[in-house]
């Protein structure tokens, strides 16, 4: 299906809050029909599906979007954050506000989280889309090299730190360095917009961000996709940035093998983009996603 996409600028998107917890969460959800969950990446949030969202809708479907805790409009609660602890405000989220089977579609951790989802807690999920899935929320010590342990260890160090804790994320949230990584993983420098830059920027600013992030990058890594996969009965949709240095398309081949053992498992590799394809590629990305979910 050839779909054109209507982007909405983040600020019109129109956004809710409900309390899980105690904390705040925001969230929007536009159209009617079959549910489906957008679940952002790290330091992203609801504005970075502004291209996907408005699509969506209007090809027939309830398109929800939540900002995880601890990023965007959300709360940036003085937890000790996991993968885990976002499955369960899903979970909950699901509960609250849908109460029917929905598609959760997620980008980077996102993908992870989503995936998560579906084989922790089938009930709820029809069906996943992974966008540049992750492979954790953080490297594991035995997929670094011995030097890099060490050098990873110290940083952790670093970030948990209250004084040079706040030197390092400081620099890392300024405009300039989220624009130059920004870079590093889009395939296409026009898609690296200053609304883009923005929506990463503001949500750092809040209080107890630097508190969040170094929470995050000291966080377990969670559980692998190659653990996950054995226990999703629904059907996927894998698609792949190819040129994403971060998680890099070989990461697809797990999927590949899934499917060749029998799952419901489509993989789309998408040419000439990076690590967030439904930002930098939306046309391909939306039409890739409706058609699936016509014809799954």
């Amino acid at each position: 299906m050839n779909l054109t996409t209507q982007q909405l600028p983040s600020a019109t998107l129109e956004k809710f809050l409900w309390t899980w917890r105690g904390y705040k969460i925001q969230y929007t959800v536009m159209g009617t029909g079959e549910p489906l969950v957008l679940v952002h990446g790290f330091g992203a949030s609801i504005g970075h599906w502004r291209k996907n969202i408005p699509t969506l809708a209007n090809a027939g479907y309830q398109v929800f979007a939540v900002d995880l805790l601890g990023f965007g409009g959300s709360e940036k609660a003085p937890i000790d954050y996991s993968l885990e602890i976002w499955v369960e405000l899903l979970k909950d989220f699901w509960y609250a506000h849908i109460k029917q089977p929905a598609v959760f579609i997620g980008n980077s951790i996102g993908a992870l989280i989503s995936l998560m989802v579906l084989a922790e807690h089938p009930e709820i999920a029809a069906g996943g889309v992974l966008i540049n899935s992750a492979g954790g929320l953080s490297h594991r010590p035995h997929e670094l090299n011995p030097p890099l342990r060490v050098v990873m260890a110290a940083f952790n160090r670093v970030v948990r730190s209250p004084l040079t804790g706040k030197f390092v994320f400081n620099r890392i949230r300024q405009k300039s360095q989220i624009r130059r990584t920004l870079y590093q993983v889009y395939r296409n420098r026009e898609a690296v917009t200053d609304e883009l830059v923005d929506l990463l920027y503001t949500p750092a600013c809040d209080p107890g961000a630097q508190k969040v992030f170094a929470s995050i990058l000291t966080a377990p890594a969670g559980p692998t996709p190659g653990e996950l996969l054995p226990k999703v009965e629904r059907p996927l949709l894998v698609i792949w940035g190819a040129d994403d240095p971060w998680t890099p398309i070989t990461g697809a081949k797990i999927y590949e093998e899934a499917r060749e053992n029998g799952k419901a498992i489509k993989v789309i590799p998408i040419p000439n983009a990076g690590h967030c394809p439904h930002d930098e590629v939306p046309d391909i990305v939306n039409s890739q996603i409706v058609d699936w979910l016509a014809q799954r």
